[in-house]
C-alpha cells in the first residue's frame, strides 16, 4: 500500500538531494551537446531522454507502492501539460545546440521571473512592488548575459533559450494548477508517456544508426534526466522549498566546469555579472514569497 505519510524533515538531506539533482541536470545538458555533436537529431535526443529516463521513474513508483499513479480524472489537463512541456524541452535542447553550457544555463534561470509574471496574469495572484522590482532587475541580468550589442553568440540561440525559459514558466503555472488534484507521480508519469508517444511517432523518420559511444551518451542523457527528476521530488519531501531552491543555482557551476573540461570554453565576465544579477533577483523573489507565506516551486521540464 502506498505510504503517504510525510517523512521526518531533514534539511541537510534535502539540500544534498537538491545538489544531486542539479549535478544530474548539469551532466544531462552536457550529454545533449555531445549528442548534437555526434549527429543525433532533436527528436531522437528527446525520445531517449524519456525512454532511458523511464526505468528510474518506474522504480520510484514501485518503491513508493503507488501503483495507481496512472489513474487520473483530468486527462486533458495532462495533455495540455505534455504539449507545453514537450515544446519547452525541444526549445531547451535546441538552445544547447547553439550556445555554450554556461550561457544556456544562465538564461534558463530567468524562468522563475517569467513565472511571477504569469502567476499575476493567469492565476490572478497578487504581486507586490518588491517582486515586480526583482523581476525587472532579473531581466536586466538576462540582457547582460545575452549582450545584444557586440555579442558573438548566435541570436537565434539566445532567442530560443529565452523562449525555453518562458516555456518553463508556463509549465510551472500548469503544474501548480494540476497539482491541486494530481500527485507528482501521476503528473510525471502522464507527461513521460504522452511525450514518448508523440516523439516516438517521429522516430521512423529521424532515428539513425549510432556507434556504441553515441548510445552511451543517449543512455546517460536519459539516466541523468530521469534521476534528476527523482532527486528533485525527494528533496521537497525532506526540506522546505525556501531552503533547497537556492541550491538550484549550483547547476551553473557544473555548466562552467563541464564546458571547460569538454569544450575548453570559459564564460566571459558579462555572463558572470548577468548570472549574479539573475540569481540575486531570484533569491529575493523567493524570500518575498516565503515571507508572504506562499509555497512556490520551480518547474522541472527536462
Amino acid at each position: 500500500m502506498h505510504d503517504s505519510r510525510r517523512p521526518q524533515q531533514n534539511r541537510l538531506l534535502g539540500i544534498s538531494l537538491r545538489l544531486g539533482a542539479t549535478t544530474c541536470f548539469g551532466f544531462m545538458a552536457a550529454m545533449i551537446k555531445l549528442g548534437y555533436e555526434a549527429g543525433v537529431s532533436t527528436p531522437e535526443l528527446v525520445f531517449y531522454r524519456f525512454a532511458f529516463g523511464l526505468p528510474p521513474l518506474l522504480a520510484w513508483i514501485a518503491w513508493s507502492g503507488n501503483y495507481s499513479a496512472w489513474r487520473t480524472q483530468r486527462p486533458m489537463a495532462h495533455v495540455v501539460r505534455a504539449v507545453l512541456g514537450l515544446a519547452t524541452m525541444v526549445l531547451a535542447f535546441t538552445a544547447l545546440s547553439y550556445l555554450p553550457l554556461a550561457e544556456a544555463t544562465t538564461i534558463g534561470f530567468a524562468a522563475p521571473l517569467f513565472a511571477v509574471i504569469l502567476s499575476a496574469l493567469v492565476l490572478k495572484e497578487h504581486v507586490g512592488r518588491h517582486r515586480w522590482s526583482a523581476v525587472a532587475i532579473g531581466f536586466i541580468g538576462v540582457l547582460i548575459v545575452m549582450r545584444p550589442q557586440g555579442s558573438d553568440l548566435p541570436l537565434i540561440g539566445l532567442a530560443i533559450a529565452a523562449l525555453s525559459a518562458f516555456g518553463v514558466a508556463c509549465v510551472t503555472i500548469t503544474i501548480r494548477q494540476i497539482g491541486r488534484t494530481e500527485s507528482t507521480q501521476t503528473t510525471v508519469l502522464w507527461f513521460t508517456g504522452l511525450s514518448m508517444l508523440a516523439v516516438g511517432a517521429l522516430m521512423p523518420f529521424y532515428s539513425g544508426v549510432h556507434e556504441p559511444r553515441v548510445w552511451a551518451i543517449l543512455v546517460a542523457l536519459g539516466f541523468f534526466g530521469g534521476t534528476a527528476q527523482l532527486l528533485l521530488t525527494a528533496a521537497l519531501r525532506y526540506a522546505p522549498v525556501p531552503v533547497i531552491v537556492p541550491f538550484d543555482y549550483a547547476q551553473l557551476i557544473w555548466a562552467v566546469l563541464l564546458g571547460w573540461l569538454i569544450w575548453e570554453t570559459q564564460p566571459p565576465a558579462s555572463t558572470w555579472v548577468g548570472a549574479a544579477v539573475i540569481i540575486a533577483s531570484g533569491l529575493y523573489t523567493l524570500y518575498r514569497e516565503h515571507k508572504l507565506g506562499r509555497d512556490k516551486v520551480r518547474a522541472e521540464a527536462l
